[in-house]
């Protein structure tokens, strides 16, 4: 019985280490080391604010036009890596790790992941970039029907004003409060 505990335990270290080290770059370190300057960075670099509100079942991505359209390219930087060929592979993004992209048979937006096969989540990266084309400042776009009619949770980008900071909207852990104006419309 001892043996297969020893067993578990190692494996799990093993798997903790392996995703550890093929995170994202900066994303292996621990939260509690992150400095807000460390934090701050992490969203600029994103490009925009990532928040899944399980409550209201939705994914909201937070920033500028020109910073939300570092979303599609990162799901096309996860679509051409080699190591999400295969379905349950995931990535996580973001200062904290919480956006999380997984390779799935089927198109999805759950409380874990924004998931799909390689052709759907290139199909995501298409869809936003549509409604970014011609979306308005203000404006809340709504994706969940065109790419998962039968998820449960939604993706909604909030578009900033150019140059908009999308490290003010973390409320979490740097304590700032964002001001979040009302939306124009909303888009699905």
């Amino acid at each position: 019985m001892i043996p297969l505990i020893l067993i578990a335990v190692l494996a799990g270290v093993s798997f903790y280490m392996y995703r550890q080290a093929s995170s994202p770059s900066g994303e292996n370190q621990s939260l509690h080391d992150l400095s807000n300057e460390d934090i701050k960075r992490g969203w600029r670099e994103l490009g925009f604010f990532c928040e899944l509100d399980d409550q209201n079942r939705v994914w909201t991505l937070t920033g500028s036009r020109a910073g939300l359209l570092h979303f599609p390219d990162l799901l096309r930087g996860f679509i051409i890596d080699p190591a999400n060929a295969s379905d349950g592979a995931q990535q996580h993004y973001g200062p904290y790790g919480s956006l999380d992209i997984m390779t799935y048979a089927d198109a999805g937006l759950t409380g874990n992941a924004i998931r799909g096969s390689l052709t759907d989540l290139d199909r995501l990266a298409s869809i936003v970039e549509t409604h970014l084309a011609v979306a308005e400042l203000g404006t809340q776009i709504r994706i969940r029907e065109e790419y998962a009619p039968e998820s449960r949770y939604a993706l909604v980008l909030d578009v900033r004003a150019d140059g908009f900071d999308p490290s003010s909207t973390d409320s979490e852990r740097l304590g700032s409060t964002a001001e979040r104006g009302a939306p124009k419309k909303t888009s699905t």
